[in-house]
């Protein structure tokens, strides 16, 4: 989608893979509410941090977007893969982190 910024791009495909995304995401919250002996603290502080950073980093590149003339359903769709990248980044580190800490 940025390769057509600030034209309208394709977006079937890009709101199919959004859509798995958010579904995937979700699949990640339900298996860690299962998790037994886990370094919750330690994911917790990690999660914190990375997250902080994480969405720094979306919140540029959504700038560069809205500097670009990007709206309507492009400058949506791209706010809700930020949004997943910015979740899904920081819950990863966070998660191997965590796995390997003492608890």
């Amino acid at each position: 989608m940025a390769s057509y910024a600030p034209r309208r791009a394709p977006l079937e495909v890009a709101g199919a893979l959004l859509g798995l995304a958010v579904l995937l995401l979700l699949a990640v919250v339900v298996i860690f509410t299962r998790l037994r002996n886990f370094a919750w603290s330690t994911f917790a502080k990690v999660f914190k941090w990375a997250l902080l950073a994480y969405v720094f980093e979306a919140g540029l590149i959504e700038f560069s977007f809205i500097r670009n003339h990007t709206s309507g359903t492009s400058l949506a769709l791209v706010t809700g893969m930020l949004v997943v990248f910015g979740v899904s980044v920081p819950t990863t580190i966070a998660f191997t982190v965590a796995r390997y800490a003492d608890e």
